[in-house]
């Protein structure tokens, strides 16, 4: 039996009916057994939390995201002193597989190599990397809608689902997602 661990566009997805990935979210979510445990990442309430802070009737929503929370995933993960070893793995990975060999010597940052604030080259954002951590960390099986491919390409012991993608669909294709979806959009 599994666990999982949710992530922001997951959640986003959920609590929104308004979104064509609602459906499919909420289908799997059913569809789990209940000994199967949910967890969101304190990262992704922040996530969750940066695109409140953002909209009109923010109190409104926190108060739904709030309720949602206690009803459907009451397991929350902070960031420990011990997420910091798979967060160095998944980063070190990453550098050794993506970074230019002539800049790997004067760089040790896979964001110094692309565009630090939008990750285009590798589309994995920070947040990502720690998120992938705490799933490796607690044995979970990461459920985002990224396509987290270059993770992926890496780091094959984390387990990942998609349960925003209907099952004909397939899986994303490789930077369609355009990042994390809010709770605004």
């Amino acid at each position: 039996m599994h666990g999982y661990l949710l992530d922001t566009n997951i959640v986003a997805f959920w609590l929104d009916p308004t979104k064509p990935e609602h459906a499919a979210v909420v289908r799997h979510a059913e569809e789990l057994p209940e000994e199967s445990p949910l967890a969101v990442s304190a990262i992704t309430l922040g996530e969750i939390e940066y695109g409140l802070s953002l909209i009109e009737d923010s109190e409104l929503k926190q108060e739904e995201l709030l309720k949602f929370l206690a009803d459907n995933v009451p397991r929350v993960l902070d960031v420990r002193k011990s997420t910091r070893i798979q967060y160095g793995s998944i980063r070190a990975r990453l550098f050794e597989k993506y970074a230019p060999r002539d800049r790997r010597k004067r760089s040790r940052r896979p964001e110094q190599l692309i565009d630090p604030v939008t990750s285009l080259g590798l589309q994995v954002q920070e947040n990502d990397l720690w998120i992938a951590a705490q799933a490796l960390e607690h044995n979970l099986v990461l459920v985002t809608h990224d396509d987290m491919l270059p993770l992926r390409s890496v780091v094959e012991e984390l387990r990942i689902e998609y349960w925003a993608t209907l099952p004909e669909k397939g899986l994303p294709e490789h930077g369609a997602t355009g990042g994390k979806a809010s709770l605004s959009q």
